[in-house]
């Protein structure tokens, strides 16, 4: 039996989307449904391994997640990963295929549409509900006719389709209805409901407003979600960085360089859930002051950031900072004393001279390494201590001399046991390794942090994001509507 599919559509890029699908998946899941997330086309540097290797969008596998479910590449069977210079690598059902400009990309989107199809029939063979999430606005007129992710997605699989606005950017009603008016005719009469989303102060009071949507959309309002501060989720993309959020003031203060590119920058999130820590994203040397340690995070083309660093001053900077210095995966081959990519795997390729912070040199490679990793930590402050993460990188990076690692690593599906991963000065002072996720392991993370002088006291229980954020939106949803939604042949 072929499973139906709820599709969560917005009136714009960082409505809500990837949240509410997020949401939707942990209250299907908590109604006993095998429940799978699916976005066609996803455009983020963020990304995620599966266990066979491939590549998916960070914000699906946290849908996958909170349906209880091992994320797979079906689920998003088109990742573009954006390079700079306009130029993308496209990762097609978990595994590059090209690099392409827009244009490129744009003259080869009827071939892609029968990945999309393949996917997500095969998802619909698999489970009884597939919630999609559409990407940006679905009616970009401009782009509409190529479209493979939005309104085509929803008419292909005769989508149970809500549209998304949001309140707090406002200009609500021009969002929705506007949106609306544009979609073409068999689109609209897909959609069952609206959702206006991160709604501050008492929803009570946008009643009228309610009723005027309902009137002039001939749907109804399936319910005013609101605002919900530190969601403790992955970000879909590099967006949330642009909003400029207000870290947390006192305690220990952690600076990530934001790169150009930046990748996978998530994997700085447990660190800033911590009491007593906070973490600030910068682009400028001087914010340096006061950290107590500076990250340079994971970055899609690793020889631009390099030109970037030394253009912005970070060169002097990072050889005098007093703190820790650490590098992951793109930021653990800047610390290095050189970068080679002979063959152009990222960007252009060429050849940079690293920070020199670290004796190891990297070379780029054409086959790209995407492995889920376990291990144990090697450094002094933490030996011993579980660590587990997961790796996307194309640079092969070696020590020049006797090298220290920062980890022993077992790859997933590899026979290989007690590989080294990484390298730490002999100061101990400055380490890098490519396991991203690495913070995400509870007792290396509050070593490290203990290492630098932190006097938090984590609680030691695990918060379900997952639940809490499902009860905050299923409180505001119409319960009958969403009965309705959810409605599965088993």
């Amino acid at each position: 039996m072929t499973a139906p599919v709820v599709m969560v559509l917005g009136s714009a890029s960082s409505v809500g989307k990837s949240t509410l699908v997020t949401a939707l998946c942990r209250i299907a899941s908590r109604r006993g449904i095998r429940v799978a997330p699916f976005k066609a086309q996803n455009i983020s540097n963020n990304a995620a391994v599966t266990a066979d290797g491939g590549e998916i969008g960070r914000s699906t596998a946290v849908q996958a997640a909170a349906a209880r479910i091992a994320p797979i590449v079906q689920m998003n069977p088109i990742l573009i990963k954006p390079e700079g210079q306009r130029r993308s690598q496209i990762i097609v059902e978990g595994w590059p295929w090209r690099t392409l400009d827009a244009l490129e990309y744009w003259q080869r989107k009827d071939v892609l549409w029968s990945v999309v199809t393949r996917n997500l029939d095969d998802l619909r063979a698999r489970y009884d509900l597939v919630i999609a999430e559409g990407a940006g606005s679905p009616v970009e007129l401009n782009l509409k006719s190529r479209d493979i992710v939005n309104g085509r997605v929803a008419t292909y699989a005769q989508a149970r389709t809500l549209l998304v606005g949001d309140i707090d950017t406002g200009g609500i009603f021009a969002q929705l209805l506007g949106t609306l008016i544009l979609l073409d005719p068999e689109e609209r009469a897909l959609v069952q409901g609206l959702i206006v989303n991160r709604f501050r102060g008492d929803p009570a009071l946008f009643a009228s407003g309610i009723t005027i949507l309902e009137q002039r959309a001939g749907v109804p309002v399936l319910g005013v979600v609101p605002w919900i501060d530190d969601l403790g989720l992955a970000e879909e993309d590099a967006v949330a960085l642009e909003r400029g959020a207000m870290p947390r003031a006192g305690g220990l203060t952690i600076a990530v360089v934001k790169l150009p590119t930046i990748a996978n920058f998530d994997d700085f999130d447990p660190l800033a859930a911590e009491s007593g820590v906070s973490v600030h994203y910068v682009d400028r040397p001087e914010q340096l002051t006061g950290a107590a340690a500076v990250i340079l995070p994971g970055v899609k083309y690793t020889l631009a950031a390099r030109r970037w660093l030394r253009e912005r001053g970070f060169d002097a900077a990072l050889q005098s900072f007093p703190g820790a210095v650490v590098g992951i995966c793109g930021g653990y081959q800047l610390l290095g004393e050189h970068i080679s990519d002979p063959q152009g795997v990222e960007g252009t390729g060429g050849a940079e001279p690293g920070l020199g912070l670290l004796p190891v040199t990297t070379v780029f490679m054409t086959e790209k390494r995407t492995v889920q990793v376990v291990g144990e930590s090697l450094l002094p402050w933490a030996q011993g201590l579980p660590v587990t993460g997961y790796e996307i990188h194309a640079g092969r990076t070696r020590p020049r001399g006797e090298l220290c690692p920062v980890a022993r690593i077992t790859r997933r599906g590899s026979a290989q046991v007690d590989e080294p991963d990484g390298h730490i000065a002999a100061d101990g002072r400055v380490w890098g390794c490519y396991l991203h996720g690495i913070f995400g392991s509870i007792a290396f993370r509050r070593s490290w942090l203990n290492s630098l002088g932190w006097c938090g006291e984590g609680s030691g229980v695990a918060i379900d994001h997952y639940d809490r954020l499902a009860d905050h939106v299923q409180a505001a949803l119409d319960r009958q509507l969403l009965d309705t939604l959810l409605t599965v042949e088993r």
